[in-house]
């Protein structure tokens, strides 16, 4: 599946609170489904030796879904399409890596 098709597909679905003018209600989101990746690897070392065991594998793999989602909700709220975050990004990756600086901190290397 292409990336503006998901997003299209995704948006048909996203339901809430004054949607089109609303970034708050996707960014939660995405913060919350972030969160719970994050807790499900804990609980990989926490409970499984940090073992992945198939079962938490197809669960991250849902939570990863849910994050999916609300980033293209994010995106929808900001006019921008999947293609042009990820095309912006690889972009900005490659200059990075032309220029050695993939390594460092801040966003402006």
């Amino acid at each position: 599946m292409e990336l503006n098709e998901y997003q299209t597909k995704a948006s048909s679905t996203a339901i809430y609170p004054n949607k089109g003018n609303n970034l708050i209600y996707p960014v939660l989101g995405l913060c919350g489904e972030s969160g719970e990746v994050a807790e499900k690897v804990k609980k990989m070392i926490r409970d499984d030796n940090g073992i992945l065991s198939s079962e938490r594998r197809e669960a991250l793999k849902k939570e990863l879904g849910d994050i999916l989602w609300y980033v293209s909700a994010t995106a929808c709220e900001l006019n921008f399409t999947l293609d042009e975050i990820a095309q912006s990004n690889i972009d900005k990756l490659f200059k990075r890596k032309e220029e050695n600086k993939l390594k460092g901190n801040g966003d402006n290397r």
